[in-house]
């Protein structure tokens, strides 16, 4: 299909028809704010196109009123909001589609604080509920991004720090009984991760349903978790950011969080493995590689350095995380892996909730290249799916336990954005991002070429990905063009900022923009910075490349 057929086909977009009626009331508010966004998605071929559409009338599913405000559901067999997902990653990207129902749920868990600073770790129809902590992402990182992104609202930001100061309060005080300053988990579903070896012989749920309490006959509860310690830590360093937007002091929370981080490493980071354990009554490392590692490094712990380390070793390993269709929840030479994904397992196979979690460990460290080598095989997946689920086979990509979970619908919405699309960033950067969707399964085009549109504050730019270049339209007119490969990083009316090379190939080409033709060669993960009418390197950080042992 030519530039012109494929541009003309994403304007011929009707999305209300391709979503089809409303199946409830809120749907159609709902719909009309979605429109807003400008957001449509067109491919020449394969079967990705459809089941975008499929995964938005799905994702309208998922929203349901609760408490009289629309409020995002995980989804399938969940009937209700988890703040280890719905309530914070989950919400945090679908602020770039549907930002007052992001809102309305962030701001939900704050109105239903418990009076000693407990938040609920689910809301449902029923209500809150606080039987558990159930911690993975941290909220202040979610709010603070969907603040920026979305006008900096004072006195949400104000609420929702309030709230978040007084939890910290509660998790110090209820949850370090051993002094170490780590966070300590009580139960398996502290941290969402059913069924996983890490939690064998471990109550699925703390000491008679009371979130401040362990089971004292317990031979190794309670354990000290890297990953809810790592959460505090990074949570912290954004609680400072928002202190300080609101003309509070930013300092004690720096402290603070080098303090958590000050105890991760001491009592979690096992030197020699590389890895972070829990750490048991007994005060040994309970050896289990599950996904705690990718979950600790998502909360921006570690130096690039030390992420580079770790992607070899363990992230881009095909022995340990690595898998066909990446990432697996448990490391797959442990002898307790299994791959098995028709249920709610964190004992093997590749979760969703994983998957949307990954961009920010990667991006944080401008791993932006070999972050596509995971969303690729994914997207695969996904163009295949009958259905939104959970879980999916590490060996054939095929769906797994249930049906309509919004962080599938929402993996595959972020996907296509980051690797086809147009991406606001909080920081006030646009990413046009010049790559296609590869036929990675039996030869079968995924999208083949696409294009994609969104509007960015009321004007409207459209991407058209060819196989060999890529086109930006800006209010109906050609704006830019550059070869396929690259990411243009622009500002939010449209200026350029630089180039990101995102591909394992140099590209070489010339960006052609505003009557200018800019001559530019770009290597995998180098970003180009633009000034005075050149593309100069501003920064080059290499490739890590697969590993096999």
């Amino acid at each position: 299909m030519d530039e012109k057929a494929l541009l003309e086909k994403l304007r011929a977009v009707n999305v209300e028809h391709r979503i089809g009626e409303p199946g409830k009331a809120p749907d159609l508010d709902v719909a009309a704010e979605w429109k807003r966004s400008g957001v449509r998605f067109a491919a020449s071929e394969g079967k990705l196109e459809s089941v975008y559409y499929k995964a938005v009338r799905r994702l309208l599913d998922c929203i349901a009123i609760v408490g009289g405000v629309p409020m995002l559901q995980e989804g399938g067999i969940y009937l209700g909001c988890w703040l280890e997902s719905t309530g914070t990653i989950n919400a945090e990207l679908l602020s770039r589609f549907l930002p007052s129902v992001a809102q309305s749920t962030f701001r939900s868990f704050a109105l239903h604080q418990r009076a000693d600073g407990l938040l609920p770790y689910k809301i449902t129809g029923d209500g809150p509920a606080y039987r558990q902590i159930q911690l993975v992402t941290p909220l202040a990182r979610s709010v603070w991004n969907h603040y920026l992104l979305q006008g900096r609202d004072h006195a949400f930001l104000r609420m929702m720090y309030q709230a978040m100061e007084r939890y910290d309060v509660w998790l110090s005080a209820q949850r370090n009984t051993r002094g170490t300053g780590c966070v300590e988990a009580f139960s398996a579903f502290d941290t969402g991760h059913d069924l996983s070896p890490r939690f064998w012989h471990v109550p699925d749920t703390p000491h008679h349903g009371d979130p401040s309490r362990f089971d004292s006959d317990s031979p190794v509860l309670p354990f000290l978790a890297p990953d809810l310690t790592a959460n505090v830590y990074c949570q912290r360093l954004y609680l400072a950011k928002i202190a300080e937007e609101l003309g509070l002091l930013g300092e004690g929370w720096i402290s603070k969080a080098k303090q958590s981080a000050d105890s991760l490493f001491g009592y979690c980071f096992d030197e020699e493995d590389a890895f972070f354990y829990d750490r048991d009554r007994q005060n040994r490392f309970v050896r289990v590689q599950s996904d705690v590692l990718l979950r600790v490094l998502a909360c921006e712990v570690g130096d690039r350095e030390f992420f580079d380390a770790m992607l070899s070793r363990y992230l881009l390993n095909t022995r340990k995380f690595f898998a066909k269709y990446p990432f697996t929840s448990i490391a797959m030479d442990d002898p307790r892996f299994d791959p098995f994904s028709s249920y709610n397992s964190w004992a093997g196979p590749s979760n969703f909730l994983s998957l949307i979690r990954a961009p920010h460990a990667f991006e944080h460290h401008h791993r932006h290249v070999e972050l596509t080598w995971a969303m690729q095989p994914i997207l695969c997946s996904l163009a295949r799916a009958e259905r939104f689920a959970q879980t999916v086979s590490p060996w054939t990509g095929k769906e797994g336990f249930t049906e309509a979970y919004s962080p599938a619908i929402l993996c595959l919405l972020d996907y296509v954005e980051r690797l086809s699309g147009i991406l606001p960033r909080p920081d006030g950067e646009v990413w046009f991002t010049g790559l296609l969707p590869s036929a990675m399964d039996h030869g079968e085009e995924v999208a083949g070429e696409t294009a994609y549109a969104r509007s960015i504050d009321r004007v409207l730019y459209e991407l058209v990905n060819l196989r060999d270049k890529s086109v930006i339209y800006r209010e109906g007119q050609a704006y830019m063009k550059f070869p396929s490969g690259v990411r243009v990083v622009t500002d939010r009316e449209g200026s350029l900022r630089g180039i990101l090379g995102m591909s394992v190939r140099t590209v070489d080409g010339r960006l052609e923009w505003e009557g200018r033709s800019i001559p530019f060669s770009v290597k995998g993960n180098e970003y180009l910075k633009y000034g005075d009418g050149e593309l100069k390197q501003a920064r080059d950080v290499g490739i890590i490349y697969p590993t096999y042992s």
